[in-house]
């Protein structure tokens, strides 16, 4: 299968290739896409260098999916040209996922959902897409009613200039350009992406629509907070779930423990939770902390730590490929 990555030189595009390597996708040719400034450049897949090539190349060369993490104005702009060639979009940006007209898909939760017909389909955001892989499970079995979550997220999340800020910082060079308003080493700063007329982040906001549409409920209430945190590795996140039935803890570590890509890491006593160090480089997401919410009835407290980078993004639109590619739901129309 002809494969088109799109923002090939970015922090996410190239964990995407990394991803596509390491789960052994079916690549017939790799095509690496970026903006006009970085073509000619190479990028390296299974061991070979592989020149950056632009967008009208890539759309010619005819793949049968493009995996985009190029940034929202790139995804509107170019996503339907890719599409109206017959080309299967899987978009990592925030461009798509609130259209009513395109799928939002977690795999482990709604990749039945898609059909041939879907040329363009919507990654979510990193912090939602770990948070409804372990509420979904629980969901089934109790209904969720409501949701508190606070958010601790890794700087990988805004690209590697964010990366080299905090390192810069740590090393004692203030006089790196700065991507956030302040200061991030030794730091926490309430305020990712941004401030929207409610109050909240678009990041939070974020949080609280796609859950819902991923989810398939729009009476879910979900309220959040995001903070973005000096680490890299992950996002850990503290999430507050009250439940319209009783619940059982065992029975809550059961589920948990055979849910589809979720990792139970739940032994307080002897110092095992999840954490951002340890969810580094891992596609699973994990669990921990788990415990009953002493202040009201029918509602849980528990800790989730997924590598944003992975399952946050690279890696749920690998598993969207993996998924059309194993139910024959991509393939470019032949001309007449």
């Amino acid at each position: 299968m002809k494969i088109a990555v799109v923002g090939a030189t970015g922090l996410v595009g190239g964990e995407i290739l990394k991803v596509l390597e390491e789960r052994n996708f079916p690549v017939t040719e790799l095509l690496a896409v970026a903006s006009e400034r970085s073509i000619g450049k190479e990028v390296t897949f299974k061991g070979k260098q592989i020149k950056v090539i632009g967008f009208e190349e890539a759309i010619a060369a005819k793949p049968e999916i493009a995996i985009f993490s190029a940034g929202g104005g790139t995804s509107l702009a170019l996503a339907p040209k890719f599409a109206e060639a017959g080309i299967t979009v899987i978009d990592n940006s925030s461009a798509w996922r609130m259209d009513p007209t395109k799928k939002l898909v977690v795999p482990e939760i709604n990749a039945g959902e898609l059909t041939k017909e879907d040329k363009i389909i919507a990654n979510p955001n990193c912090s939602t897409i770990q948070m409804v892989v372990v509420l979904n499970p629980l969901h089934k079995k109790y209904k969720v009613k409501r949701v508190v979550v606070s958010t601790y997220q890794s700087v990988t999340g805004t690209g590697k200039a964010a990366v080299d800020q905090l390192f810069a910082e740590r090393a004692g060079d203030h006089s790196i350009s700065k991507v956030y308003p302040h200061q991030i080493d030794l730091n926490a700063l309430p305020h990712i992406d941004v401030f929207l007329d409610n109050g909240y982040t678009k990041e939070e906001m974020k949080m609280t629509n796609e859950t819902k549409k991923i989810m398939g409920d729009d009476s879910i209430a979900v309220t959040a907070t995001t903070v973005r945190i000096p680490t890299i590795g992950g996002h850990s996140e503290a999430v507050n779930i009250e439940f319209e039935n009783e619940f059982d803890l065992d029975d809550v570590r059961k589920i948990l423990s055979e849910a589809e890509g979720v990792i139970l890491q739940d032994d307080p006593k002897n110092a095992l939770y999840p954490m951002p160090l340890t969810a580094h480089g891992k596609d699973e997401t994990f669990v921990g902390r788990i415990r009953r919410d002493e202040s009201q009835p029918k509602t849980l407290n528990l800790w989730i730590v997924a590598d944003n980078l992975r399952k946050g993004a690279a890696t749920n639109t690998v598993q969207i490929a993996e998924f059309l590619a194993k139910h024959d739901l991509v393939g470019i129309p032949q001309e007449v």
